[in-house]
């Protein structure tokens, strides 16, 4: 047991010197690093005929390192200043901005104008092509007397003029009757289309049947209430128009579009984002929305109906 027990102290102190050795090499080591980090080499380009020296470089290997830490810096700054401030930019994600989404959209929409253009030209050529064929099935109507026909239609107006006329008459004093088509249910709210100020105020007498309202460029343009779009294109004069109809028997529309966000046939919510205010149109000489509202086919001044 004892010869285990001096074995076992041998291997201890022999590690433990060992270990000490190691550190102070370490040390000795790290100081002939940066000696030799510090040393400066000569790099030498020769003439191959003559051996003449043509061009010498001095450099260290901590001078080198530093010089391409430095180039890469320098790599790193110019690449990111090429990628923000240029259109690469929308190449990578996150990086597609507002006016990129806005020409997109615009694209869009050409696209699907210049689809229904060609759908109606081909039908168009597609009915010449079978008129010069032979092939178009003409409708044909019966013959009959045109006397009778106006006889007909004129008994018909008249019967109609009579049903008008006693149907006002027993309605007249019907209180629960609306008394004028500018007559709207009470329970009606309308949503400020956009923020804005008003510009320009209604006017029958100058045929200004709506409102204008100036607002910031890039403005969002909200449904006034819930409804259906029934038209939504491109007007010379209008721009791009959106017209929506509303249950209560109310259309409103919204002229000078830079954008429209939906499309025939959709359905919208009170205050949800149709359009994006803009300049279209040959009336437009500033970035304003057009707004209207009509109710059986008479204009009603918008500001008798909402704040603005």
């Amino acid at each position: 047991m004892l010869f285990l027990a001096l074995i076992a102290q041998k291997i201890h102190n022999y590690f433990v010197s060992l270990w000490s050795e190691k550190n102070m090499k370490q040390k000795f080591d790290f100081s002939a690093f940066w000696e030799k980090a510090k040393f400066k080499y000569k790099l030498s380009f020769l003439n191959e005929n003559t051996l003449e020296e043509v061009f010498s470089l001095k450099l260290s290997p901590l001078s080198a390192t530093l010089l391409l830490a430095g180039f890469a810096v320098v790599m790193i700054a110019l690449t990111s200043v090429v990628i923000i401030k240029t259109p690469i930019r929308n190449y990578l994600p996150g990086y597609l901005d507002d006016d990129m989404r806005e020409q997109m959209l615009v694209n869009s929409l050409k696209t699907d104008s210049l689809e229904e253009v060609i759908r109606i030209q081909s039908s168009y050529l597609d009915n010449i092509n079978s008129l010069l064929n032979g092939t178009n099935k003409v409708a044909t109507m019966p013959a009959t007397d045109t006397t009778t026909i106006q006889v007909e239609e004129f008994q018909k107006s008249e019967r109609l003029t009579e049903f008008v006329r006693t149907y006002e008459e027993e309605e007249k004093y019907n209180l629960n009757a609306p008394t004028s088509s500018l007559a709207l249910p009470e329970n009606l709210i309308f949503y400020k289309p956009v923020r804005g100020y008003v510009s320009s105020h209604f006017d029958l007498k100058e045929k200004h049947f709506g409102i204008d309202i100036a607002a910031k460029s890039k403005e969002s343009v909200l449904a006034t209430m819930r409804g259906t779009v029934i038209f939504a294109g491109f007007e010379a004069m209008g721009g791009y128009v959106i017209e929506l109809q509303h249950p209560s028997g109310v259309v409103s529309i919204y002229k000078h579009n830079a954008v429209l966000l939906k499309k025939q046939g959709e359905t919208v919510n009170a205050g949800e984002a149709i359009a994006i205010v803009g300049n279209s149109g040959t009336l437009s000489n500033g970035t304003h929305l057009h707004f209207e509202l009509w109710n059986k086919g008479t204009a009603l001044n918008p500001e008798e109906f909402i704040v603005f």
